[in-house]
């Protein structure tokens, strides 16, 4: 309840200030507490606390998500969201999929990941996209990754691109990817690459554009056991609306 509490008396606070009536309004506090509320908001508004770029069916058509979904990009993540990326991850990894880890996959190192993506998205290092339902449960997510050296400043990665198996074939898995994509182009990359050992998400890949380079045999293990091949795709950006 704190949280909305504050959330809309900032909101009060910079639309007063819009309409020059903020000198009436914060009367009420102390010079003190008013340059802390606003600092604050200020603060919030450039982390995308109060307003992180959000794409839906209703907000961009083109995003082509069900009418359900949200797509959000994180700066920094809660334990909230911290505990629905962990969720999301370990249910991929439990059915099988490839990606990085192997069972079982606690919870502790779950979490421990994403607070490390979480922290690398503060550096401004990636991307971390969440695709949430309605009541706010985080149903998948994605991630692009820059690159790391000065040579390629127009190259990024696509990398854990998860959705959760209860909601998949939804077009979620588009939508990240198209998300993904965007947030790419806005700042400046035109290429990108990623990896797969997944059937379902390399026809993903093809039918949103991507181009085929070709397989590594014994890349990694599957989570179980076992060596496991990965199939490279790439996709310039130039010309994409």
């Amino acid at each position: 309840m704190q949280f909305f509490k504050d959330r809309d008396r900032l909101l009060m606070i910079f639309h007063a200030i819009k309409a020059g009536g903020v000198d009436t309004l914060i009367e009420r506090y102390t010079r003190a507490a008013r340059g802390d509320l606003i600092r604050s908001g200020i603060e919030k508004l450039k982390a995308g606390g109060l307003g992180n770029p959000i794409w839906s069916a209703e907000e961009d058509p083109q995003m082509n998500c069900p009418s359900w979904l949200r797509i959000r990009r994180l700066e920094t993540a809660s334990d909230r969201e911290i505990e629905g990326l962990s969720a999301v991850l370990r249910d991929c990894v439990e059915g099988g999929a490839s990606v990085g880890f192997m069972l079982p996959l606690t919870r502790g190192k779950a979490e421990a990941f994403w607070r490390g993506a979480s922290a690398s998205a503060a550096r401004g290092e990636r991307v971390v996209l969440v695709a949430e339902e309605q009541a706010g449960a985080i149903a998948g997510t994605a991630q692009v990754i820059w690159a790391q050296f000065e040579n390629q400043p127009h190259r990024a990665d696509v990398a854990k691109m998860l959705v959760h198996r209860r909601a998949r074939r939804q077009g979620i898995g588009a939508a990240l990817l198209a998300a993904a994509e965007r947030c790419a182009l806005e700042a400046g990359r035109t290429l990108l690459v990623l990896d797969t050992a997944s059937d379902d998400a390399e026809r993903l890949y093809v039918r949103q554009g991507w181009q085929r380079v070709g397989d590594i045999p014994d890349y990694a293990l599957w989570p179980a056991g076992g060596f496991c091949s990965t199939t490279i795709f790439f996709k310039e950006l130039r010309g994409t609306p």
